[in-house]
């Protein structure tokens, strides 16, 4: 397998899944502490990257270019078909939505920022939305080279921030220990959310040959970036400013402002700003490169000609109407994405690795199973941990979908 596909998959999921939530993560962490948020983190981790190998193991019964949409299909049957098609059209819109909502607006900034041209909102949405969606048109190999930049500016914009920070660190405030149990309960959907990626995982299936090796790879290492980049993010944040201080104002502005005082450095929020610029753009790119695969798997068959453009049309045009006419319906729906996220990367996976188990050989070779892998059934990968781990990881998957549920009927406190 080319390492050159291998690493830029890596940093196409690493970029998928640190995004703009990043930044609400010592957020949503301020009232349980960071030995508590570390825990959860990864629990959590641990949960995805065990439920993306397990896509991978079901990716080997269907064909490469293969999406959710398919592979439910054929292990469920048609209901299974549309849970995935809802949950996955329900995340990607609500995401791609907000993520346009979002950029456009820092778009607009950055253009005034470094053209001093002031434009109407509205055109600069626009135009940050057409960039994307024609590197995601072109292609995978496209959302690679992209990414690989983005990816490595963000890096650096990273650094320097933990740079900035590291040295101000107080190790009473990382000893804070939660102030209310429900506030642990509160913080797994969001800390859940910040480690979402799954949903490109058929695009990097697609895009290496369904190598199942190079894939196992690519989702240890790719999820596991983020992973080691949030524990020094909670801890310089965490450990600069005090519980007390979080708790008072849990907005974004205000963490940066307490930040830039603590450290005396004001070019600080604008570092921070660039970082964010960047983390937004990569989860976008990431999630609409998903999205627009499931959109071309799904529909392809009735789409005739031109089918990339067409597809790309199905895939901005509706959450770019939404960020343009209606934004706050979207925002909304971002506090229920946490449920279509459990429901697309634990539930589906889990329970279509159980019956892709459990059924006879003969009919997953009858049904599933492309004809270059029919006669290596018996040495396809399976991920450890048998049954017991598909109903644990199905039993957490229905937490947070309950956390959730309670946080929104007002049942568990809100973050925030």
């Amino acid at each position: 397998m080319n390492k050159s596909k291998v690493f830029g998959s890596t940093l196409i999921i690493a970029g998928t899944t640190i995004g703009a939530g990043m930044l609400a993560l010592p957020l949503a962490s301020a009232g349980i502490g960071f030995s508590t948020s570390l825990i959860l983190m990864l629990i959590l981790w641990a949960l995805m990257a065990f439920t993306a190998l397990l896509m991978v193991e079901l990716h080997q019964f269907a064909d490469n270019d293969a999406t959710l949409h398919t592979l439910a299909e054929k292990i469920l049957g048609t209901k299974g078909k549309w849970v995935a098609s809802f949950a996955v059209m329900f995340l990607f819109y609500a995401l791609c939505a907000a993520y346009i909502a979002g950029g456009g607006s820092q778009f607009n900034q950055r253009i005034f920022d470094l053209f001093d041209i002031s434009l109407d909102s509205q055109l600069t949405t626009l135009l940050f939305t057409v960039l994307v969606a024609v590197v995601v048109t072109i292609g995978t190999h496209s959302v690679d080279r992209v990414n690989r930049v983005l990816f490595s500016l963000k890096l650096i914009a990273m650094v320097l921030v933990l740079s900035f920070l590291a040295p101000n660190i107080t190790s009473q405030y990382l000893m804070s220990m939660p102030i209310q149990q429900g506030l642990i309960v509160a913080a797994i959907p969001v800390v859940f959310t910040s480690f979402g990626f799954h949903g490109s995982i058929p695009s990097i299936v697609k895009y290496l040959d369904g190598d199942v090796k190079s894939l196992r790879k690519v989702m240890l290492i790719g999820s596991a970036l983020p992973l080691i980049i949030y524990v020094f993010w909670q801890g310089v944040t965490l450990g600069v400013v005090s519980q007390e201080t979080l708790l008072a104002d849990s907005s974004l502005g205000a963490l940066l402002v307490s930040l830039s005082q603590t450290v005396q450095q004001s070019n600080l929020s604008v570092i921070v700003g660039i970082f964010a610029d960047l983390a937004l753009l990569t989860s976008f790119i990431g999630v609409s490169l998903g999205l627009f695969e499931f959109m071309g798997d799904s529909m392809g068959k009735h789409l005739g000609s031109a089918k990339r453009v067409k597809t790309a049309i199905i895939t901005f045009v509706p959450p770019l109407g939404f960020a343009l006419f209606y934004p706050q319906g979207f925002i909304t729906a971002l506090g229920y994405a946490a449920i279509a996220l459990a429901v697309l990367a634990i539930l589906l996976p889990t329970i279509m690795v159980h019956k892709v188990r459990t059924q006879p050989q003969s009919l997953i070779m009858a049904t599933s199973v492309p004809a270059s892998n029919a006669s290596q059934t018996e040495s396809l990968y399976q991920v450890r941990g048998g049954s017991k781990s598909l109903i644990i990881a199905g039993g957490i998957g229905l937490l947070i979908i309950s956390f959730q549920l309670m946080i929104s009927f007002g049942m568990l406190p809100s973050l925030g």
